[in-house]
């Protein structure tokens, strides 16, 4: 993830359509299963992944992606290190102030986890006095600290997901608070995971996790913008989005 792949700057008017066989740089941070993460021999898998290769194909382009740590990513882009970011990136107006995004991608539930038999709930009064884990620059440490951390909850920010869970697991942490899938294939599906569990409902914040992921961009790649969201609709048109959501999940994410 500290590492960075430096290519070829190409830099395109917002007036003119990206021509084929061109590379198409997404940023990505590979700690976050089932979305994005690294096989023991280094390649790249996840749903995000497989999407973007899609997309890629859809758009005759080559995917290069460009590995960055998440708090970084919409500098990053913004300084031209790749032309969009594709990493579970939460679709937020504080984001959107910044850079452009895609049609929304998907949109997954928020939820707490703690070990079983836990009788911490996601609110503040439960939580007083604790030590609650998220990754940081993430839509989940946004929501911990404006709704939690003034009231009494400390807010444990961590490089990584991996990193949450592991501090959770060794008991550094009472709880935790990331994306229902990512915690579960992340921690709960492993043998670390056993005598672990959500704990309390879904967590709603419309104005902070907005309507879920999508592909962070340039506001002034509208050309680019443009043909990723048809190459998306395609997608979704030709049953590719459901057969790669299907390897991933067990229900639908598709925004609605």
């Amino acid at each position: 993830m500290k590492k960075y792949l430096i290519g070829l700057m190409l830099v395109a008017s917002p007036l003119m359509s990206w021509g084929a066989n061109e590379e198409l740089r997404f940023g990505v941070d590979p700690t976050y299963p089932p979305f994005e993460s690294k096989r023991p021999d280094g390649s790249l898998t996840g749903f995000d992944i497989e999407l973007g290769e899609s997309l890629c194909s859809e758009l005759q382009r080559r995917c290069v992606w460009v590995e960055n740590a998440f708090d970084g990513m919409v500098s990053a882009l913004k300084g031209r290190k790749f032309d969009g970011i594709l990493s579970a990136l939460s679709i937020t107006e504080a984001r959107k102030a910044e850079i452009a995004f895609s049609n929304t991608l998907y949109d997954t539930p928020a939820r707490l986890v703690a070990p079983e038999g836990s009788p911490l709930q996601p609110t503040a009064e439960s939580l007083r006095g604790k030590r609650i884990g998220v990754q940081q620059g993430s839509v989940f440490e946004v929501y911990a600290k404006r709704m939690w951390g003034l009231k009494g909850v400390e807010v444990v920010p961590y490089q990584s997901s991996d990193l949450t869970y592991s501090d959770l697991i060794n008991g550094r942490l009472d709880a935790a608070f990331d994306d229902a899938i990512a915690v579960s294939e992340g921690l709960l599906k492993k043998p670390a995971g056993k005598g672990f569990g959500y704990a309390g409902e879904v967590v709603k914040s419309p104005e902070i996790f907005g309507p879920g992921t999508g592909i962070g961009l340039r506001k002034s790649d509208t050309a680019l913008a443009g043909e990723i969201n048809q190459a998306l609709e395609r997608l979704h048109r030709n049953g590719t989005y459901e057969r790669i959501a299907s390897k991933y999940f067990d229900f639908d994410i598709s925004p609605k």
